[in-house]
């Protein structure tokens, strides 16, 4: 008779320390091509112009304005058809991991990506002329991304340049084991259903992928019922809080690895719907304001001016860090310093 296996109780407390420590949110890492690639464990998403820049700046010491161009990084429609910043070793993992199963999805993929690769012949070409001249409507090309063979520059202020790449050893079935033990890494505890829709795959994808990594996952409980976890990373979540002091503060910007949730999921990290709300609009994220370990507040900038909205009272000190963080924020093209808005 087997023997069934406790579930691990997890606090809310427990679980975001673990996030934070498995995210490098609680200590910078040291500039390298291995910490950038440490920061985008997850993928950095970039829909938001240059939040994948912020995003390595909160978890990687040394960025620059130019960072997100690191000849390790690459960038390609991930994750829902977003952009997103990986590493480039990591590729295939972001883009074979959601290749379509059905006959259908995956032909759709493969199909356009190859018309993609001989109407291009080495060129690169904004994306919506290459549409055209396929007679794809707007936005189809993102079908191809789960092959791995598309690329793209996204600069933010004009549409994403694109171009193929040579098509990956990888298996697709072991690029999506891969992604899921990524998110499960990131974003544990979690569920089949979450990842399914963390990934924009299907359901029945999502639990393959679950039952595939059978034997290294361990059950969990949280405050939000059962959900899985990697059996190799129990022993961080048992870690006492004190091993893992967090950050006085991070900006993280929207759209950020350590807050792209959905639906209950949200309530581990801002317990107060009110304040759920504030953070996840109905339409451009704002981003979030994290102070020592608690999400208490969010940001938005116009140019060269930062506007912090806090949730509650800051001490002096607190404001001080997050003013620090605020104007050490890289980025590009600005005309003068960074100036900071209080509010709250």
């Amino acid at each position: 008779m087997s023997r069934k296996i406790a579930r691990l109780k997890l606090s809310r407390v427990q679980i975001l320390d673990f996030r934070r420590q498995a995210g490098s949110l609680n200590e910078r890492l040291p500039a390298s091509a291995k910490s950038l690639r440490l920061a985008a464990w997850a993928g950095l998403q970039d829909s938001v112009p240059r939040a994948a820049l912020l995003s390595l700046h909160a978890r990687v010491k040394g960025c620059d304005s130019n960072s997100w161009e690191h000849p390790s990084l690459v960038q390609l429609w991930g994750p829902r058809f977003n952009d997103y910043v990986v590493a480039a070793k990591d590729l295939p993992v972001f883009s074979l991991g959601r290749l379509p199963d059905d006959a259908r999805g995956r032909a759709r993929a493969l199909d356009t990506a190859s018309r993609l690769r001989s109407f291009l012949d080495g060129r690169r070409m904004p994306a919506s002329q290459a549409e055209r001249a396929l007679g794809l409507l707007p936005n189809r090309l993102r079908y191809a991304a789960p092959t791995g063979t598309v690329l793209l520059r996204w600069e933010g202020a004009r549409e994403p340049v694109i171009w193929c790449g040579p098509p990956h050893d990888m298996e697709p079935q072991d690029a999506r084991l891969e992604l899921a033990r990524r998110y499960l890494h990131i974003f544990g505890p979690s569920t089949v259903a979450s990842f399914a829709r963390w990934a924009g795959i299907g359901t029945t994808e999502a639990r393959a992928a679950f039952d595939g990594l059978a034997g290294t996952l361990a059950p969990a409980h949280t405050p939000l019922g059962d959900a899985w976890i990697l059996a190799d990373d129990e022993a961080a979540f048992r870690q006492p809080s004190s091993s893992k002091p967090a950050a006085p503060a991070r900006l993280l910007p929207s759209g950020d690895a350590y807050y792209l949730q959905w639906g209950a999921d949200r309530e581990i990290l801002v317990p107060d719907a009110k304040r759920r709300a504030e953070l996840w609009t109905t339409r451009v994220w704002p981003g979030a304001l994290l102070v020592n370990g608690e999400i208490v507040g969010v940001w938005r900038r116009s140019a060269k001016q930062v506007s912090v909205d806090a949730w509650g009272r800051l001490s002096t000190a607190e404001w001080e860090m997050v003013e620090a963080e605020a104007a050490a924020l890289p980025l590009p093209g600005l005309d003068g310093r960074i100036t900071i808005q209080r509010n709250g």
